[in-house]
């Protein structure tokens, strides 16, 4: 199964990024993205490295509550 994770723009150098959520931090290539309007505070889905969509800060906090329940749900199965 392919996951991909939603995160903030801190900051763009070129075709990188360097996002944020949950309090980790990574350097993202933009370059799947690059016919975009990308913007620092933008949301992105990120999968394997890779901005692969641009998303609303709402579908980021659903994404995320959803991976969470889905986490929860593991660990109470283990």
């Amino acid at each position: 199964m392919c996951l991909a994770v939603p995160m903030q723009i801190i900051k763009i150098d070129g075709v990188n990024a360097h996002c944020a959520t949950k309090g980790i931090e990574r350097d993202v290539s933009l370059l799947l993205l690059q016919d975009e309007d990308i913007n620092e505070g933008d949301y992105l889905l990120i999968h394997v490295g890779y901005a692969i969509q641009k998303i609303s800060v709402e579908e980021a906090l659903s994404t995320w509550e959803l991976l969470d329940q889905m986490l929860a749900e593991d660990e109470l199965s283990a």
